[in-house]
Order: structure tokens, then C-alpha cells, then sequence
């Protein structure tokens, strides 16, 4: 753990929401296997396009790119097609499984951009107990950095976002976690470059454990 991991200690919260990719699971090579095949075949460069298409929906990927005489809704499909068809190689994140099993059912959920046949799919692989609230693509008209999805997810809970904590691992999400009115905390477990952030950050959830009391919510300690 690093970077102030010790404000995570502070305070009790009513909810967990929880990225999917990059924070629970790493399915980036699996991400990258297709996205790479769809780039080449439009020509992209992929050094510069595979960074910014991680931690966002598929489909507000490829409308960003405005590229000509394309169907993106279609494009999108595809991508999700084959993303579902490639679950080879995802992992959970060191300590994911144990710290969610450690967590009651109804105090945590899923806030991901992948569709949910996807995130099921993902969530499956990795071997990750699937959750009883997901908030998924299909439910945000807008996705992260908008905070929509988060709002959504801790309304699921039936808590408000600003009594809960997001685990997130890119900036985009972080962003979202932060207009939602969350505190966040940043997993750094599949980072290649550091985040600049201000949030406590944990390299994964190891050293972790959970306390729970049902008058005063969860609280983050140090694993002994």
C-alpha cells in the first residue's frame, strides 16, 4: 500500500461500488487482444489508441474517434462480441475474491462501462462472487466520467453515494466517483504509470479486511 492508505482507515461507510477492470480483475490483455484486431482493421495507430480505451464504454470509444462512414452502434456489438469470446488470461486482482466474500451482499455493488453479458462473463473468469447490484453500459445514457453510473449504483444500494467508497483504477472513473460525491481510493495493481492523484492509493486488497457493524456501516482495516 501506498500514498496515504491510512485515510481509508477513517471513516465508515454505508456502501461499497466497485470498477470492474483494472479494479477487481485484469483483463487487459484480453481487452487489448480485440481492440487491437478492430483498430488494425481501421487503420489505427494502435501505440496511441489502445490507452484511451480503457475505463469507458465501447461505444463512447469509437464515437470519439469520428471516423468516417462507420455504423458505431454496430461497431460497438462487435466489439463486445468478441471481447465475451475472449475471456482467456483474466485474473482477479491479489485479495479481490477473499474482500468481497468478507463483505455483506447488500452493501456492495458493481459500477462498470462494459456491457452486461460482458461484465458477467468477466466477473466469471476471474472467479469473483457475481454481485447483487451491477450497474452496467446499457443502464447510463452517459458513461464515466459522467457520474451517473456511480449515483445509480449506490441508489441501487439504497444508500446516498456521498456515505459511500469507489474503488476505481483510471482517471476516468475516478473523475465519475468524485462528481458522484464518493471519497474514492485508487487500485493501482494493473498500472503501468503511476495515477497522479490525490486519493489514498492500495496496490491491491491483500492487506485489507473489513469490519462491519450494522449501525455504523463498513470500516477499512490493516490486515494483521
Amino acid at each position: 500500500m501506498h500514498h496515504a492508505p491510512d485515510r481509508l482507515f477513517d471513516r465508515s461507510y454505508d456502501g461499497f461500488l466497485f470498477d470492474m477492470d483494472g479494479t477487481l480483475l485484469n483483463s487487459i490483455a484480453a481487452a487489448e487482444r480485440v481492440w487491437s484486431l478492430w483498430a488494425l482493421k481501421h487503420g489505427l495507430d494502435l501505440e496511441t489508441f489502445l490507452p484511451t480505451m480503457h475505463g469507458k464504454r465501447g461505444i463512447d470509444t469509437i464515437r470519439a474517434l469520428n471516423l468516417p462512414g462507420i455504423d458505431v452502434v454496430k461497431e460497438a456489438l462487435e466489439v463486445e462480441r468478441g471481447e465475451i469470446e475472449d475471456l482467456d488470461g483474466i485474473t482477479p486482482i491479489p485479495g479481490a475474491i477473499d474482500f468481497l466474500k468478507s463483505l455483506p451482499a447488500e452493501r456492495w455493488a458493481i459500477v462498470t462501462s462494459a456491457p452486461s453479458a460482458l461484465a458477467r462473463a468477466r466477473i466469471g473468469a476471474a472467479g469473483l462472487p457475481q454481485p447483487l447490484q451491477i450497474v452496467t453500459a446499457e443502464d447510463v445514457k452517459i458513461g464515466k466520467p459522467d457520474p451517473a453510473g456511480y449515483r445509480l449504483g449506490a441508489e441501487r444500494l439504497g444508500f446516498a453515494a456521498s456515505r459511500c467508497l469507489v474503488f476505481e483504477d483510471v482517471l476516468a472513473g475516478v473523475r465519475a466517483g468524485e462528481a458522484a460525491g464518493a471519497d474514492v481510493a485508487v487500485i493501482t495493481a494493473t498500472h503501468a504509470h503511476p495515477l497522479e492523484t490525490s486519493h489514498p492509493t492500495i496496490a491491491s486488497y491483500e492487506k485489507l479486511r473489513v469490519e462491519f457493524d450494522a449501525s455504523r456501516g463498513l470500516r477499512i482495516k490493516a490486515a494483521e
